[in-house]
């Protein structure tokens, strides 16, 4: 049913008439003055952001820009002297080696701006922010090349997942209703070996998948995310699961349901791939648009 669902949308996108009409599409809402940000949001919640506008339109979309595109080079230039002196201070009172990796630094960085020494944690997942924060900024890293740019939008993502707190339950509720409407064989194995209590959808969901899916993939949920949509994950969970019924069918115990999705084989990495696209066709199936996603009202 969801591959059925996902066949049009797929062959459109490879044979790159999609990407085309959606560029001039983007454009167009580019030249408006100043940019419209309910627009900017529903084109991204419809459609997937085109790889070379995608940076400059998160940052508009998590404010990290102003919709008056005249003042995006002073803007940036302050979040460039913020970064570099934030940058600064961490090597003058040694929070942390130099030398070690730059997801790392940021995050010492972050946590010097927030005035603490030790990462906060979510209280209510009991959840640490490096663990949303740090494989964020390494995602980003693949994705983009401006450190300034990374650090400010793993800010904002670690942000919004923060406010996401509240509606954890939620989101796992749509899981839940959704594998066992997509996949009700798969659903009730899970549910028999009492392995549904054992997925780490809150690890999933907090750090939007970042270390787990493919930076082509997530980029293409976190359109979503950035536009505030962060039911998409459900559908990202859903999807990921789904990809991996074989072995999770042949699981005998929780245990090894856990041990089939938190250590994906090689053999599954191209049908992982794909999580992204299925996830969004569901989720788009289901009329996740703006009006319908109750998540991305509050």
């Amino acid at each position: 049913m969801t591959d059925e669902r996902n066949f049009r949308s797929s062959y459109y996108e490879k044979v790159g008439c999609r990407g085309v009409e959606e560029k001039k599409s983007l454009e167009i809402l580019m030249k408006e003055k100043p940019w419209d940000r309910v627009k900017l949001k529903q084109f991204c919640l419809r459609f997937t952001v085109p790889a070379a506008y995608r940076n400059l339109v998160w940052k508009v979309l998590l404010d990290i820009l102003p919709v008056y595109q005249e003042a995006h080079q002073f803007v940036m230039e302050q979040r460039t002297e913020q970064f570099q002196d934030a940058l600064y201070c961490v090597e003058l009172v040694e929070r942390i080696n130099m030398d070690a990796v730059r997801s790392k630094i940021m995050f010492e960085m972050w946590l010097l701006e927030k005035e603490v020494t030790t990462p906060p944690v979510f209280p209510e997942t009991n959840f640490s922010s490096a663990d949303t924060f740090i494989p964020i900024a390494e995602s980003l890293l693949e994705l983009f090349t401006d450190e300034v740019d990374i650090y400010w939008i793993t800010k904002s993502l670690t942000e919004m997942v923060r406010n996401m707190q509240k509606d954890i339950g939620k989101l796992k509720e749509t899981f839940l209703t959704m594998l066992e409407k997509e996949d009700g064989e798969l659903y009730n194995h899970l549910s028999d070996l009492g392995a549904l209590e054992v997925l780490p959808l809150i690890k999933w969901f907090n750090c939007c998948f970042a270390g787990i899916l493919d930076e082509t993939s997530l980029a293409k949920i976190w359109d979503k995310l950035c536009s505030g949509a962060p039911k998409i994950l459900s559908f990202a969970a859903v999807m990921l699961v789904i990809t991996l019924r074989r072995n999770i069918l042949k699981a005998k115990s929780a245990e090894e349901v856990f041990q089939c999705v938190s250590e994906i084989p090689e053999q599954y990495e191209e049908q992982v791939c794909a999580v992204a696209n299925k996830a969004i066709d569901l989720w788009q199936y289901y009329g996740a648009l703006p009006q319908n996603d109750q998540l991305a009202k509050k």
